[in-house]
């Protein structure tokens, strides 16, 4: 594994154990049907994760991406369809599978009350070639945090001590579960480096979050499920790109009554004091929102082109509307 630091001035050179020649593809779903009671959580899903990429596992709360990612680990077995692990059935040979990947939990997965070094030493001695744990500590920043018991790390040490244990026995298939909740902007970026590095070395990583531009920035390919099922796959380019038409941004200094504006100009509320009109080009439409916003005493503060994004793409198959 070979890992630079965000400042470009170091790298870090460990080396991989060969894996035997086979096919492309690192993890491969097909038909996959999981159902509990009269409950189907995935249905008929199918999709395929090559060697050495990373892909964007998204769905909202609910749409079966836990369910569909202990499958995998070989946690839950499904109810009908196949899954492959490295060319491997993880229910079959479960043991097999997880001594080949690493699992990054959002819950954490350590001990309350084991110090940081030590439980890194400890699942470093469950490994044939484990990393170096001072080493792990020193990329991950948990150097000062080496004698700190677990339950009092703060949420993004957690999170950076978790990604440590799911690296540490070199896998060649990591499974990142929200690997970048709670962290500041610093360590998110550290993560995001990491992963990167991961992807070069060969490493397969498959990723789930809620971050679309996350998803974007690392992803090589994205899965997007809703109520079990794939509803678009493709890269980030490739989705984005599907019906692209420029909208106009609109950033404003207070919320803009949205009722008030003519039906000609029909924004859409977007994020907090932003919206989007549709109609780019429309002059007419764009004078109605200004003056309907010197009406209301709102401040414009930004205005130009919007093209479309992930999250866009992402709300637009999965609704906008809150679930339960």
């Amino acid at each position: 594994m070979k890992l630079a630091r965000s400042t470009g001035s170091a790298s870090h050179s460990v080396p991989r154990e060969t894996t035997a020649a086979g096919s492309s593809a690192a993890l491969e779903l097909h038909d996959v049907v999981k159902t509990f009671g009269s409950t189907t959580a995935v249905d008929h899903l199918s999709f395929t994760a090559r060697r050495g990429e990373v892909l964007a596992l998204l769905g909202p709360n609910g749409a079966g991406k836990t369910t569909t990612i202990e499958m995998c680990e070989g946690f839950t077995a499904p109810t009908s369809g196949s899954i492959s692990v490295l060319g491997m059935d993880p229910q079959r040979e479960g043991e097999q599978v997880r001594k080949r990947i690493g699992i990054m939990l959002q819950g954490g997965g350590s001990y309350s009350g084991i110090r940081v070094k030590e439980m890194l030493e400890l699942t470093a001695s469950y490994n044939a070639h484990p990393l170096d744990p001072s080493w792990l500590m020193d990329i991950l920043g948990l150097n000062k945090v080496a004698k700190t018991t677990y339950r009092r790390l703060s949420g993004g040490q957690q999170q950076r001590l978790s990604l440590a244990l799911a690296l540490i026995g070199r896998p060649e298939l990591v499974f990142l579960d929200e690997p970048t909740a709670g962290m500041d902007a610093q360590s998110r970026h550290a993560v995001w480096g990491l992963v990167e590095a991961l992807k070069r070395d060969g490493v397969t990583v498959i990723l789930t979050t809620h971050l679309m531009d996350e998803a974007e920035r690392l992803a090589d390919n994205v899965v997007i499920i809703d109520r079990g099922s794939v509803v678009a796959s493709g890269s980030p380019q490739e989705l984005t790109d599907t019906g692209d038409h420029p909208a106009l941004h609109i950033r404003t200094d207070r919320p803009l009554d949205l009722t008030a504006v003519p039906a000609e100009a029909s924004l859409i509320d977007d994020t907090p004091l932003t919206y989007r009109l549709h109609s780019a080009g429309d002059p007419q439409a764009i004078a109605a929102i200004a003056s309907e916003a010197a009406r209301q005493n709102v401040l414009i503060k930004e205005l130009g082109l919007h093209h479309r994004t992930l999250e866009d793409v992402f709300l637009d198959l999965t609704g906008r509307e809150l679930r339960p």
